[in-house]
């Protein structure tokens, strides 16, 4: 889960990540505490888009305009942007609305930017995603996927970016995503409660520490994640080098056709996470050994073809790596 998370940080466009688990396994916490990891970014200032001051794919309308009429502007560094969808969002709390305060005292239409607006350069987190309406997992998928969110409302149409990492959580219990929508999401990841006692008592214990002095349990683990940020900063820098033989990309291919994949999604996937974990490992070349880390993260659930099917734990994508890889199980 949390490689998962991390290789998503390295590279958004690997598409999010999708956390199925028992109850009071941590995955809600996991998931908001990846935020501490986020290095900065430099946004221009006071732009609801979290926009970049010189990439044309991370930028409003008005920040575009600005730069062609050569203003100066001022920018700012935020912590990326971490945003929480509520199950019981709307759909014009999601994707923006017209500002009607503004169209009744002013006389002007004007845009009023949703969440997808905010969560632009950051994180979208959808807990108990498997219970929000299919529309709404849509949309969000739609935007994921294009990097951009457009409204039509009131005759106004407005296009703004909206590059964000898709994380969603929830219990298989309680139902499961349907399978065209579970193959949007990039990596799957399963979460098992933890039945060794020694490592249960460990982690009552850490959680007990950290509730009774917050800030010292904070103080004792802030050189390691001093560190994890530092590796995340330099494999994100390290990325655009990466290579892989094509020989990897062809067994990637093999394995994914002998699955039965449908679609071309799990192949582009496992090509982006394997890079992404070679850069997270300081290395600009792919391994064998990076395919076998992320492979089952990438295709697990792209495996289900009937909605009453359970998704796979991973045996069967390792049975199949082992085999096209030519490793001994």
């Amino acid at each position: 889960m949390k490689l998962a998370l991390q290789l998503n940080v390295i590279d958004p466009k690997i598409g999010g990540v999708m956390i199925m688990g028992d109850r009071g396994t941590g995955k809600s916490t996991t998931i908001r505490a990846i935020a501490d990891l986020l290095p900065e970014i430099e946004i221009v200032k006071d732009d609801p888009f979290n926009s970049h001051k010189s990439d044309l794919e991370l930028m409003g309308n008005e920040v575009k305009m600005a730069i062609q009429n050569n203003k100066n502007l001022e920018t700012e560094l935020i912590k990326i942007p971490m945003v929480d969808l509520p199950l019981g969002a709307t759909e014009d709390r999601v994707c923006g609305t017209i500002d009607i305060e503004k169209a009744l005292t002013e006389g002007i239409k004007a845009f009023e930017p949703g969440l997808l607006a905010k969560a632009n350069r950051g994180l979208l987190y959808v807990d108990e995603v498997n219970l929000l309406d299919d529309h709404l997992v849509d949309i969000l998928l739609d935007s994921a996927a294009s990097g951009w969110n457009t409204v039509e409302r009131e005759g106004i149409s407005i296009r703004h970016p909206a590059r964000f990492v898709l994380v969603g959580s929830g219990n298989p219990e309680e139902g499961e995503l349907r399978p065209q929508l579970l193959d949007r999401f990039g990596m799957h990841a399963e979460i098992r409660t933890v039945k060794d006692p020694v490592l249960r008592v460990k982690v009552v214990e850490e959680r007990t520490s950290f509730d009774q002095t917050p800030m010292v349990w904070i103080e004792n683990y802030e050189a390691e994640q001093q560190n994890l940020r530092d590796k995340i900063i330099a494999a994100q820098n390290l990325l655009p080098k990466v290579d892989m033989d094509y020989e990897l990309r062809i067994k990637i291919s093999e394995v994914c056709s002998q699955l039965d994949v449908d679609g071309l999604r799990g192949d582009i996937v496992t090509n982006r996470a394997a890079k992404a974990h070679a850069a997270y490992n300081g290395r600009d070349k792919v391994s064998i050994e990076d395919i076998q880390a992320i492979i089952t993260l990438c295709l697990r659930h792209r495996l289900r073809k009937d909605p009453l099917e359970s998704i796979d734990s991973g045996d069967k994508v390792g049975k199949i790596f082992n085999e096209v890889f030519e490793m001994e199980e």
